[in-house]
């Protein structure tokens, strides 16, 4: 049974615990990964890639997720156009970064690479060729070969996810040029 000063110090531990998460959660604080919201500057837009793409479902997932954008099917019916130069599940890829003293490999560096730009409705660039590269280093162990598989993959979902909240942060970034309209002329006789 607990003395009254261990449940008074348990209540003042609770009651800190509580505050401080009230308090993070109420300056907007959120966990990375959270997705965040972006306001995309764009009525409807159109994604350059494959449908069965795993890249483009999440891409697409993510547009719609923020609101006031949707998917289009063809890039003439979007009033923004993500162009993928470079595809990144074929431009993945594992290279060696380190070896034991046998000689056998200890580490794999993974890469994830994407290439791509934002056009508007009349084709014009609005975000010019943009690459971005995510690397993941991965330890290897050849006696834990399925565990380390499955640990590759959850690592290039990782970077896929990332991959993915970095263009939006891009193309929520994109300023659209306003055509602007000529002043009126005056009024003659005045």
């Amino acid at each position: 049974m607990l003395t009254t000063s261990e449940l008074f110090r348990r209540g003042r531990l609770c009651a800190a615990v509580l505050a401080v998460a009230l308090t993070v959660s109420a300056c907007g604080f959120h966990l990375r990964g959270d997705g965040g919201h972006y306001t995309l500057p764009f009525p409807s837009m159109y994604v350059g890639l494959p449908e069965a793409s795993p890249l483009a479902i999440d891409l697409k997932r993510n547009i719609r997720a923020n609101g006031g954008t949707t998917v289009v099917s063809a890039a003439k019916d979007a009033d923004g156009v993500i162009e993928v130069l470079s595809n990144p599940e074929r431009t993945r890829s594992k290279s060696i970064l380190s070896l034991n003293s046998n000689g056998r490999v200890r580490q794999y560096l993974l890469s994830y690479n994407i290439v791509f730009r934002v056009l508007d409705k009349q084709g014009k660039e609005l975000l010019g060729s943009t690459q971005i590269l995510l690397t993941r280093p991965i330890d290897f162990n050849e006696t834990q070969l399925l565990a380390k598989e499955q640990e590759e993959a959850l690592l290039y979902k990782d970077m896929q996810t990332d991959l993915v909240q970095q263009m939006m942060r891009r193309i929520a970034a994109i300023k659209p040029l306003q055509v602007s309209l000529p002043p009126p002329a005056p009024a003659l006789g005045q």
